[in-house]
């Protein structure tokens, strides 16, 4: 059963000047994180503009990317959706159509007590036999999921493989350690602010599940390794600090806006985003070039 490790990279979904889902794009994206080094795929999350996507559109890019990927690279869809039976819905569809994982929310707006979100989360796992993840993102979901739940849904199910990160706790992490142990895969994101890379891989994590890497992936990859060893850890700290200033640009305002810009400079169809969204543009988006233009990342990476 894959556990995801190493380099997670969120994908944005690019699209084209009808703002419709931009398929060939989505594979040459998918064919440099291929390249580079990249462990596993996300797909359909917060980077992907999930909220601002129709269930057929949703659909289509699980099918059509697991076409491009099936035995190239390990992808995990998000399966997040308003309801429960939305959620085991979109898990069911998932594995019909041979997706290598998927990833459960609790919903969000509705803030859910503690036992409405395992209720929810163990409806979920039980529904596929996919390994599975929980996204635990209070920041957007309003509802924190707490160790004593995560342990819980770890001993009820053996498909429950990783549970993604992104509050600013180490005591989360180190809590989800102690209670789960090896059963259950900690990965964090990049937010807050890049607060718990560090900490997650120093109490036993196993990688990040980034947005960066869609910029950096090979540096990514290499930051994101878990500590198997002390030249891993140094070599880690090494690149994570070299590239700071650039994460922390990539992130000065909501995914997937920076990140398709990024994109975008480096000749990639990263696309236009959805409205709401606004393009990147004016002196951040100039800040944004000359600081990928400083720190090789144009040299190394453009296609233009």
């Amino acid at each position: 059963m894959i556990k995801p490790t190493g380099s997670w990279v969120a994908m944005p979904t690019p699209f084209d000047s009808q703002n419709k889902v931009d398929f060939g794009a989505f594979k040459l994206l998918i064919d440099r994180q291929i390249k580079y080094g990249t462990s596993e795929l996300f797909v359909l999350g917060s980077a992907g503009e999930v909220t601002l996507l129709s269930l057929d559109e949703k659909k289509a890019i699980v099918h059509e990317v697991i076409k491009m990927t099936k035995g190239r690279i390990p992808v995990f869809f998000s399966c997040a959706s308003m309801t429960t039976d939305d959620s085991v819905a979109m898990a069911k569809y998932c594995e019909s159509e041979g997706a290598d994982g998927v990833i459960f929310t609790v919903p969000p707006y509705v803030l859910v007590s503690q036992p409405a979100a395992y209720a929810h989360l163990e409806t979920c796992m039980s529904a596929t036999t996919l390994p599975c993840g929980i996204y635990n993102n209070p920041s957007r979901l309003g509802v924190q999921v707490m160790p004593e739940t995560i342990k819980k849904l770890s001993d009820a199910h053996p498909n429950f493989v990783v549970d993604k990160e992104a509050l600013g706790s180490v005591e989360q992490l180190v809590q989800v350690k102690r209670m789960c142990g090896d059963k259950v895969n900690i990965m964090c994101c990049d937010f807050p602010k890049y607060s718990i890379v560090i900490p997650t891989l120093a109490v036993g994590g196993t990688g990040t599940a980034n947005i960066g890497g869609n910029i950096i992936p090979e540096e990514a990859a290499k930051y994101s390794r878990p500590w198997t060893s002390m030249q891993i850890m140094e070599e880690c700290r090494e690149e994570y600090f070299k590239w700071f200033p650039l994460l922390q640009a990539l992130y000065h305002l909501s995914n997937p806006v920076v990140i398709k810009a990024a994109l975008n400079i480096l000749g990639l169809p990263g696309g236009s985003l959805r409205k709401p969204y606004q393009d990147y543009a004016g002196k951040h988006y100039d800040e944004l070039k000359a600081l990928m233009d400083e720190m090789g990342v144009i040299a190394k990476y453009s296609v233009k």
